[in-house]
């Protein structure tokens, strides 16, 4: 009996010291604790990999949402969505493909403001795979089953670029075409832009203008073509406040017939004036003889009330140092109130004062025989500066040169056009030095993110 009870005790104090060891050895602890957080470890290792997948092509999709809408805005015209999902399908983004879609508008809210702005919107879905460890169960399904729907939008206005025009239509009329070219094979607008307020049409050749733009449709008038640009407000007519007042009694015409009245010599120019300032003459002004117009200051205005200006075969020019301003004013009826003759116009406009680049100028008032026909030699037209016949429906058929004491300017600004033939200006590039602030229109540029 007492060795069974001494064994016991040898035995209890064997299990004892075993149970303090144990307890003392902390072998194998980061195992149970590994296997414990194991599941949590493997959900969060596994959204981290999902969010950074995610991460990354949102990233992707951005950058081709960006592109896209640039590309969108920089097209301008009917077919931009095309363009758009034609940009995001080559950064790897098809829609319609691979649960990718692509939408784009271009009458999206500006953050300035308006809703002219382009947008493009690229979603794709994606599906799930180790974040449902944990729980995740995406916000939408592919296939029946668990997914992530990932979107990525972009949000461009259209640039715009300002271009310089030679000649404008401004198509008050609503003549349509503004500017027609009937098959002017020879027609040189070299380094100049055309722009029509409503449409343009040039018949088997382009003019070689460098742009041709028009509100509507622009068919082949221009190396360049621009159609459905904004119209262009008449940047001239405000000088017509500038046009003394009428102290006419009566206007003598030209004699259409034997027995009708010659001109009177106030009437009849010949030899060399000088002028200053404003000087009126009433009714047709016919030349006799070469003119020579010597001009002090900031030059001289020609406000003929009434009547045409007759070459009558001779040459009327500016002195070197002088500038004219050769204004047809007065009422609309039978009156012609436009250059004619035979001759040449051989004017530099001034370049400083109130006409500052103006060369001649129809009151905008006026709205009948105001119509011209330029080919050339009827007169010839050597010109610095501009040409202002706001409401004249223009054929034009001969070649435009500078003055002989002139920049090298011109611009023309009418109703409507008509080029054929040749319709050449070979005067430009140098507006800015002959004092004249030319007429803009605004073209499509490189589209801007905005968002």
């Amino acid at each position: 009996m007492l060795r069974f009870r001494n064994k016991l005790s040898s035995c209890s104090a064997a299990i004892i010291r075993d149970l303090h060891r144990l307890r003392a050895d902390r072998r194998g602890t980061v195992a149970i604790m590994a296997g414990l957080l194991m599941v949590p470890l493997v959900g969060s290792m596994a959204v981290g990999f999902e969010v950074s997948y995610w991460y990354m092509t949102k990233r992707a999709m951005q950058n081709a949402a960006d592109a896209a809408v640039i590309a969108a805005a920089t097209n301008g015209t009917s077919n931009y969505a095309t363009e758009a999902k034609a940009v995001a399908a080559q950064y790897g983004f098809t829609d319609g493909s691979n649960n990718v879609t692509v939408t784009a508008s271009n009458s999206a809210s500006c953050p300035g403001g308006g809703s002219t702005c382009y947008s493009v919107t690229i979603t794709d879905t994606v599906p799930l795979y180790l974040s449902q460890v944990v729980g995740f169960k995406g916000d939408t399904t592919l296939n029946s089953a668990a997914a992530k729907s990932l979107t990525s939008t972009a949000v461009a206005t259209q640039g715009t670029v300002s271009v310089s025009l030679c000649l404008l239509a401004l198509a008050s009329s609503g003549t349509n075409p503004g500017i027609l070219g009937n098959g002017s094979p020879h027609a040189d607008l070299t380094g100049c832009n055309v722009m029509s307020n409503t449409g343009a049409t040039c018949h088997g050749h382009n003019l070689n203008a460098t742009d041709g733009l028009a509100h509507g449709t622009d068919n082949n008038c221009g190396i360049t073509e621009y159609s459905n640009v904004p119209t262009v407000s008449d940047p001239y007519s405000g000088l017509a406040s500038n046009i003394p007042t009428n102290t006419c009694a009566s206007y003598p015409q030209e004699p259409t017939s034997k027995k009708a009245p010659a001109l009177p010599a106030s009437n009849q120019l010949s030899g060399s004036y000088s002028w200053s300032d404003n000087v009126m003459m009433c009714g047709d002004v016919q030349l006799t003889g070469n003119v020579t117009i010597n001009a002090s200051g900031s030059g001289a205005v020609l406000v003929i009330e009434n009547g045409q200006l007759d070459s009558n075969g001779y040459t009327f020019q500016t002195a070197a140092g002088s500038g004219l301003t050769v204004v047809f004013s007065g009422t609309a009826g039978s009156y012609t109130h436009a250059p004619t003759g035979g001759g040449t116009f051989d004017i530099a406009a001034p370049t400083s004062g109130t006409w500052s680049g103006v060369a001649m100028y129809q009151d905008p008032s006026l709205t009948s025989g105001v119509d011209v026909t330029y080919a050339g030699n009827s007169p010839t037209w050597d010109m610095t500066g501009l040409v202002y016949m706001p409401h004249a429906s223009v054929t034009f058929k001969g070649a435009v040169n500078k003055s002989s004491n002139g920049q090298s300017c011109f611009v023309l600004v009418v109703d409507n056009i008509t080029i054929d033939g040749t319709g050449d200006i070979l005067s430009r590039g140098s507006c800015g030095a002959a004092g004249l602030s030319m007429p803009a229109a605004s073209v499509p540029a490189r589209g801007q993110l905005v968002l």
